[in-house]
């Protein structure tokens, strides 16, 4: 039996130790936010937080996180208030497919807890490894940078009041 913390609640699953975190999560727990991409830990899309950390979770044994803390893009956000990443998704327009986006958001939030006000470069390496296959690279730079205060430009929703 591995026991873990999912949003400060004690859980517990059978799986064998081996299985992917991602697995476990999305099967046991039936939370199906957290995405499978690549299989391999390359994507990006099944980033989850572990001990405040994002980890690419399809490559991760659940054994591995015994013991420790687990949050999912369900868990990032309080439910009846988006977590300024998410607001600044919305506002910058940043999905097109959206596949990709809970990794990203979960990669975006780690590097911004542990460093709130990064800048474009700091930026553009936290994010380095994860894809997108719609290339909103741009728009996902901007909403990140917009919540660490370091913003260079409008954002679409000021473009468009602006033309309106």
């Amino acid at each position: 039996m591995i026991e873990f913390t999912l949003y400060g609640i004690r859980v517990q699953t059978d799986e064998s130790p081996d299985t992917p975190l991602l697995w476990a999560v999305r099967d046991t727990f039936k939370l199906k936010g957290s995405k499978f991409g690549c299989g391999a830990g390359f994507c990006g899309s099944c980033t989850m937080h572990v001990d405040g950390e994002a980890v690419r979770t399809c490559v991760l044994p659940i054994a591995a996180v015994a013991g420790k803390a687990v949050t999912t893009i369900e868990g990032l956000a309080e439910p009846d208030q988006l977590h300024p990443l998410q607001e600044a998704w919305v506002s910058h327009s940043v999905p097109q497919c959206g596949y990709c986006q809970p990794g990203q958001i979960m990669s975006a939030a780690a590097l911004l807890a542990r460093n709130p006000n990064a800048n474009e470069a700091e930026v553009e390496s936290a994010m380095a490894g994860n894809i997108c296959r719609c290339g909103c690279y741009p728009r996902i730079k901007q909403a990140i940078l917009s919540v660490a205060g370091q913003a260079s430009g409008p954002s679409l929703d000021d473009l468009a009041t602006e033309v309106s």
